[in-house]
């Protein structure tokens, strides 16, 4: 096991429903980043956050799928990020995960936005997922899902927690705070990626998108600007403060009832 990981994170200005322009956009930043392992991109990347999943989904077997899949086998880099998502008879917020050997697997979100209205247009997800890659162990969360440590909580199962989101600035206190306090509480990297601009419906996004070491340090702070951050993130530097500050230890037991 190489003892760091190389993670990238894009935080942009998405076009409104429009997948085609929002893939060659984040195509143009992904030529440009250097040898990396993984690469984030926000929550509904492919067309920004919207509460009616009909007026625009991808599938499976969808171009913007596909696109992710090429982009990963051409970087070497895993490469994820969540899209509205059309399975039979239902939507989900899909995060995808997708490898450069060109396999793919998700997480479909959790906690759906009831302030929002998500409950009654998406389905929520009920596994909690986590994937290795070089050895590391990277636990997948999406946007709403941060406001719940239960959920979010390391039981000595992950290195890292991703959260994707379409979080607004009407509650970026919140998203700053609950990212280090997620890093700190599971002694764990945290990486928070969020987007920029504004949507048809009136929210705004003032990004904030982040990458923390294992006390809720900014390795990387991407503040309100459309850019690309890297950092290496070293398993040994992990190791020795969980060796050196046990708290997980003394961690309360607890069973996740689904509701």
């Amino acid at each position: 096991m190489s003892d760091d990981l190389n993670v990238t994170v894009i935080q942009d200005d998405l076009s409104w429903q429009n997948p085609p322009a929002n893939r060659a956009n984040l195509s143009r930043h992904i030529q440009n980043v250097a040898e990396t392992d993984l690469i984030v991109l926000p929550e509904f990347f492919s067309t920004g956050f919207y509460m009616d999943p009909t007026e625009k989904f991808e599938t499976m077997d969808g171009e913007t799928v596909a696109w992710m899949r090429e982009s990963a086998i051409a970087t070497r880099a895993v490469i994820t990020g969540s899209l509205v998502m059309q399975l039979d008879d239902s939507y989900v917020n899909r995060m995808i995960w997708a490898r450069p050997d060109g396999s793919l697997n998700w997480y479909d979100k959790r906690h759906l936005f009831r302030f929002g209205g998500e409950h009654h247009n998406y389905s929520g997800g009920n596994t909690r997922t986590i994937f290795e890659l070089k050895g590391w162990r990277i636990a997948l969360f999406v946007c709403y899902d941060l406001r719940f440590p239960v959920w979010s909580r390391n039981v000595d199962d992950y290195d890292v927690a991703l959260y994707v989101a379409n979080w607004p600035d009407a509650r970026q206190n919140a998203w700053d705070t609950l990212l280090r306090a997620r890093a700190i509480e599971n002694q764990a990297y945290v990486l928070g990626v969020n987007r920029l601009g504004v949507n048809p419906e009136g929210d705004t996004y003032s990004g904030g998108s982040v990458i923390l070491d294992f006390m809720g340090q900014p390795l990387e702070d991407l503040a309100n600007q459309v850019q690309v951050a890297s950092a290496s993130l070293s398993m040994g530097g992990l190791s020795d403060f969980r060796s050196f500050f046990p708290a997980s230890m003394d961690r309360d037991n607890f069973e996740i009832i689904l509701g």
